[in-house]
């Protein structure tokens, strides 16, 4: 998907099973290929609406449908990629300079999305064009 070696890829994360309910977790750097700067999750989504669009210039993502479903649509400027999300038990890791899109949310679905860099909004890029410009010169 991009000129990057590292690319977007689903990690399984470990799975405690007990009759009592079922845990999995994550340790920063552990299961996942960061260290956790910020965490935000995404709810009470209406239907028909898209959240994302947009890319991080050096803001990396881990995205966990914690309850529900919805797909993420990535596009490295080439070519587009859509994973579909449903478990708590794995999530979607996002490298730097991806653009993503967050659709067909089921109801009540909740996202957690783990990020690499504390909230600077200087770090997205909001506008298509640009982002396929700025993949260009990478």
């Amino acid at each position: 998907m991009t000129k990057n070696s590292v690319v977007p890829k689903i990690i399984d994360l470990p799975k405690i099973l007990d009759p009592r309910g079922n845990l999995s977790f994550i340790e920063s750097e552990n299961q996942i290929p960061f260290a956790i700067k910020r965490t935000y999750w995404i709810y009470d989504v209406p239907g028909g609406e898209i959240r994302g669009s947009h890319a991080f210039k050096k803001g990396q993502g881990f995205i966990i449908a914690l309850s529900g479903s919805f797909e993420v649509v990535l596009n490295d400027g080439h070519e587009e990629k859509s994973f579909f999300l449903n478990r708590s038990y794995y999530g979607l890791y996002i490298p730097e300079m991806y653009w993503r899109t967050i659709k067909n949310f089921s109801t009540n679905s909740l996202a957690l999305v783990l990020a690499s860099t504390s909230y600077d909004e200087e770090d997205y890029i909001r506008d298509f064009s640009q982002f396929k410009k700025e993949i260009e010169n990478v």
